[in-house]
């Protein structure tokens, strides 16, 4: 086989048995044709990998080139806060739920997998979002994330009353559970489940999602993706335990007068996918969609 990429990381989480057994089908395929492979150092153990061969999260982005990602889209997104920062290009093994990230398919991975490494393949971006948590001016927490930074209460309480500036322009104050501020990648995610749009992974857009508004005509918008959105925590805000929640993963607590900026981050997620990928066939398949009439 001809190699298009030159050193390979294999990635995972133990958490289901199918899981491990797909990491030791992948690893003796990648074994079988002599390539070079790092190994997670979470997956190391099971799969019997020596130290040399095995390297952190960092690293492996760093050092590779192309990551092969098994597990589910929560992995993924968790694999792609960290990878996006590297110039390495990511595929998925699909072993959750969904797979709207992970789309190649556990049972028949070979003939998918090898048409990638060949250079066969079909390329995506992906851009990620940037939650900065302010108090006082001073910067107190930050995260990335994939799909979405939800502001939200941790408990059932009062509506967090907050304001919502776009590139410094006031657009609304609102009495809500929360928004959602929502890349493409997660509009299909919790902003769906919130009645939001769905946005096509090459709109170069973001979606603003109330979550439960106390004024009925606040509607999902979607703004240009290099807008900066802030949102401004009333300081009278009876809510407590507010949160940003990046990704439903890393949650940046919010108290009342805290002002909370997000961006489009400068880097991008490389998501490979086989030739024949298509993005609305993976819509239909997952939500159910009706089929070609004629």
């Amino acid at each position: 086989m001809s190699q298009h990429f030159k050193k390979i990381a294999l990635i995972g989480k133990l958490n289901h048995p199918e899981t491990k057994q797909t990491l030791h089908k992948v690893m003796h395929y990648l074994e079988q044709h002599k390539l070079s492979v790092l190994v997670e150092e979470r997956i190391a153990d099971e799969l019997g990998v020596s130290p040399d061969s095995t390297r952190d999260l960092v690293t492996l982005g760093q050092k590779c080139d192309l990551a092969i990602m098994v597990g589910g889209d929560g992995n993924m997104l968790g694999v792609a806060r960290v990878l996006s920062r590297f110039d390495i290009s990511v595929v998925g093994i699909n072993r959750g739920n969904l797979g709207f990230l992970t789309d190649l398919s556990p049972c028949d991975f070979e003939t998918q997998l090898t048409e990638i490494l060949r250079g066969e393949y079909q390329t995506e971006h992906r851009f990620l979002l940037e939650a900065q948590v302010y108090r006082h001016d001073e910067l107190k927490a930050s995260n990335s994330a994939m799909n979405e930074a939800a502001l939200h209460l941790g408990k059932i309480g009062p509506m967090i009353e907050f304001e919502v500036y776009i590139d410094g322009a006031f657009m609304y104050s609102q009495r809500a559970d929360g928004i959602i501020v929502t890349t493409p990648t997660g509009s299909t995610a919790y902003a769906m489940s919130a009645g939001g749009p769905i946005l096509t992974p090459s709109l170069n857009a973001i979606a603003l999602v109330p979550m439960h508004p106390h004024t009925l005509s606040c509607r999902p918008i979607a703004v240009d993706s290099d807008s900066e959105i802030k949102l401004v925590v009333s300081p009278n805000s009876r809510a407590d335990e507010m949160q940003i929640s990046c990704d439903g993963q890393v949650a940046l607590t919010v108290l009342p007068g805290d002002e909370i900026l997000i961006r489009k981050t400068q880097h991008q997620l490389r998501l490979l996918h086989p030739h024949g990928y298509s993005y609305f066939h993976i819509l239909r398949k997952k939500l159910g969609w009706g089929s070609k009439l004629f």
